[in-house]
């Protein structure tokens, strides 16, 4: 006698939850992306200033995902896996640019966006196959060695100054040019 039974609805509500999810591994749209790929900004993306705030240190950066990776056999099983895979396959074709909309729209003839050929970026630390703990020497080496210039740096101002002031006492300058001694 009962019949279908009415099924609860407990997630009905989640609406702020699910685009709080939906957005929380969000990466670089292609054009994003594409950008990051002209022959100016990809050698800067792949040979990063070690950043202690990403993952790996910034040095295991993919950027074809815009993703940091913690070492170099994490980079390495992300090129092998089928997202990284993906993304090259969709970056291959060239991003619609305003020109072709305009074609697109009747303004022109159409013109068959172009294929390129895309082949994966590999970072620095990736090709000397460095683990973490290595980037963390160099890290430490570079944070060292800055440290050492910027006293050797101190030093030298502190005895210009000191030189300066040896100058100003040897003999007074007024405002024409002579020394009043």
């Amino acid at each position: 006698m009962g019949g279908p039974y009415k099924r609860k609805k407990y997630h009905e509500g989640d609406v702020h939850l699910k685009r709080r999810w939906r957005l929380k591994r969000r990466t670089k749209d292609l054009d994003q992306i594409d950008s990051d790929l002209g022959e100016d900004k990809a050698p800067k993306l792949l040979e990063q200033k070690i950043d202690y705030d990403k993952a790996g240190l910034g040095q295991f950066y993919c950027v074809h995902c815009s993703k940091d990776f913690i070492d170099t056999h994490a980079f390495k099983d992300h090129v092998k896996s089928k997202v990284h895979k993906r993304r090259l396959h969709a970056l291959k074709t060239e991003p619609y640019t305003i020109e072709e909309a305009e074609r697109a729209a009747g303004m022109g003839s159409y013109v068959k966006p172009g294929k390129r050929k895309m082949e994966t970026l590999i970072p620095a630390a990736v090709l000397a196959e460095e683990t973490l703990a290595d980037v963390k020497k160099r890290a430490k080496l570079d944070q060292d060695l800055q440290d050492k210039i910027d006293a050797e740096a101190k030093l030298a101002e502190e005895k210009s100054v000191d030189d300066e002031e040896d100058v100003d006492d040897e003999g007074d300058v007024d405002d024409e040019g002579d020394v009043n001694m």
